[in-house]
């Protein structure tokens, strides 16, 4: 159950607490005291859309911590063992807070959460319905919905194989669509990509030849500079076999001579002998340069016809690279990617004739569990419908009737083939008409809270939230509802907003909701009354007076009749 709920700074209420008991809890007040901000803390609280414009002005966010009793060994103490959280005595608390800038965040046990994860704990908590409810029962979506959920289980298993195939389905048509209606744009892109191909393959090109190619151009091009280049070098270091110049003037003879003035006397002195053998090396490193040169210098050749050979292929790659890619690694990967995508583009006879193999196939099996599907929410409309009937007895409209219809549709949807509708029969003889035409906006209000009853006995959660459900109700019908309420309390913690004294009365804890001077709902603007206290607000309700003689009658013989039927009750 829901303990306690402490609002900072949301709409109206500056700061309030919300002590909660067991049972059936009412909150009352005045029309814009913020009784409907109640509500609207609790959704929060379960993750419900956070709403900047709801933060109170000169606040900068609204807050709303829960404290939510939950039972030691059920679901919810399980999950939320797994985020780290922790119990506070056997108690979970919950925080939200909404900035004004529309930042949301969520705490779980003392750490932050993810907002879905309140949304998937509510589940099992807390079935909160504001008054935007009634209108969203009235969407065929909706509907569906409600069905499906109370058919439960049964429905649970056929559903999750028909999404399956259902998704499965849709991308195989979606495919043979592609493949069909595109079969011109497609033959055009294979005979590029072909002809693409063909220009590669013909030419035949190998990783970084292009690079090879360039240097071999860039040297045939300066072959006589090249080998007039390592001639000179050659006999700068060794000399002109050719020359009769007597005195040596080559590099290595220099070096020589050097080296040999310095043997003479390395006996004398080491750091000298170690220069000789410096110069030593020095002699031999420029000797195989030199004989490495006049090797390179008989090596290079102007060969115009090889360059001319040499240009042309370069001229034939640079065609490539133009049309396919920066270098000639790139022109090899584009062919590789084209030669694969050629492969599916000439393989789509067949892959057509697989996908519409495989596209009827799905569709046998989709409409063997639609049909699945509709057996199983036909048996349940037929009780869903019984029971919310045998409910509107109990609501003060006994000759009222919900006729839940389920009707096979031709084409597949995301939950079937089915259209769902919830229909009401006024009274016998009436025809069955949806409900935005055949239900009041009372009868819409009673009918929502049967089908809540309803579900509370096909899947239960331990608290129920209500938003004026007895909107457009009065007299009898308010006193059914109010005695309806209390009958679910005995099962379930039930907490209600309402402006109906006769649903009030029947509250085991009546909270008042009261703004203070300046218009707002401080933290003494919450309070639970005691039974003088509960007097005064009900014939505040009933007369629009507090010390009214008669509405403190009329509260008085309420009250006593919903201690009656409560002890009638147990």
């Amino acid at each position: 159950m829901v303990e306690e709920v402490r609002i900072a700074g949301l709409g109206v209420i500056d700061e309030a607490v919300l002590d909660l008991s067991p049972g059936f809890n009412v909150v009352t007040g005045e029309t814009g005291a913020g009784k409907t901000m109640v509500v609207t803390s609790l959704g929060l609280l379960f993750g419900g859309r956070a709403d900047p414009q709801r933060v109170r002005p000169g606040a900068g966010r609204a807050t709303i911590e829960g404290r939510i009793v939950v039972d030691p060994g059920g679901r919810v103490v399980a999950r939320v063992t797994e985020t780290g959280a922790e119990l506070d005595d056997g108690t979970l608390i919950i925080t939200r807070s909404v900035s004004a800038e529309g930042r949301s965040r969520a705490h779980l046990g003392g750490r932050s959460v993810p907002v879905s994860l309140l949304i998937t704990l509510a589940d099992d908590l807390v079935a909160v319905h504001g008054q935007s409810d009634q209108q969203r029962l009235l969407q065929p979506g909706r509907q569906r919905a409600a069905l499906d959920r109370y058919a439960g289980d049964a429905l649970t298993k056929p559903l999750r194989a028909y999404t399956v195939a259902y998704q499965r389905h849709r991308q195989v048509g979606a495919l043979l669509e592609e493949l069909t209606t595109r079969a011109r744009e497609r033959a055009q892109e294979a005979d590029m990509l072909r002809f693409g191909l063909e220009e590669i393959e013909k030419a035949d090109p190998r990783p970084g030849e292009d690079a090879e190619l360039a240097a071999e151009a860039e040297r045939l091009g300066h072959a006589d500079a090249l080998r007039t280049a390592a001639t000179t070098a050659h006999e700068a270091l060794l000399g002109d076999p050719a020359s009769t110049a007597v005195s040596p003037a080559d590099v290595v003879s220099l070096l020589g001579a050097a080296r040999g003035a310095l043997d003479a006397v390395r006996d004398h002195d080491p750091e000298l002998a170690q220069l000789a053998d410096r110069l030593a090396e020095a002699g031999y490193l420029i000797s195989d340069a030199g004989t490495e040169l006049a090797s390179y210098a008989e090596s290079v050749e102007a060969d115009p016809a090889r360059l001319g050979v040499v240009q042309e292929r370069r001229a034939e790659l640079t065609g490539l690279t133009r049309k396919y890619g920066e270098d000639l690694d790139e022109v090899l990967a584009w062919a590789q990617r084209s030669a694969r995508r050629l492969a599916e583009l000439e393989g789509d006879d067949e892959r057509i004739a697989e996908l519409r193999a495989e596209h009827t196939e799905l569709g046998g099996r989709l409409g063997e569990i639609a049909a699945e599907l509709t057996g199983v929410r036909t048996r349940a409309a037929e009780r869903f419908s019984r029971a919310v009937t045998e409910e509107l007895a109990a609501l003060a409209m006994p000759h009222a009737r919900i006729a839940v219809t389920v009707t096979p549709v031709d084409a597949f949807g995301p939950y079937g083939a089915d259209e769902v509708e919830i229909r009401l029969v006024a009274h016998p003889g009436a025809p069955p008409l949806p409900l935005h035409k055949g239900a009041s906006g009372g009868e819409l209000s009673r009918v929502m809270l049967a089908i809540e009853v309803v579900f509370a006995g096909a899947d239960p959660v331990p608290t129920f939230v209500f938003d004026e459900v007895d909107a457009g109700v009065g007299g009898k019908a308010a006193v059914e509802i109010g005695r309806r309420l209390a009958r679910l309390a005995r099962t379930a913690q039930v907490i209600v907003v309402t402006h109906l004294p006769q649903v009030a009365a029947f509250a085991d804890q009546h909270l008042l909701v009261a703004k203070s001077d300046d218009g707002s709902v401080t933290r003494s603007g919450v309070t639970a009354l005691d039974p003088e206290g509960r007097v005064r607000e009900l014939s505040r309700m009933l007369a629009g007076l507090e010390d009214s003689e008669l509405g403190r009658a009329h509260a008085e013989e309420l009250l006593a009749l919903a201690a009656q039927e409560r002890r009638a009750a147990d």
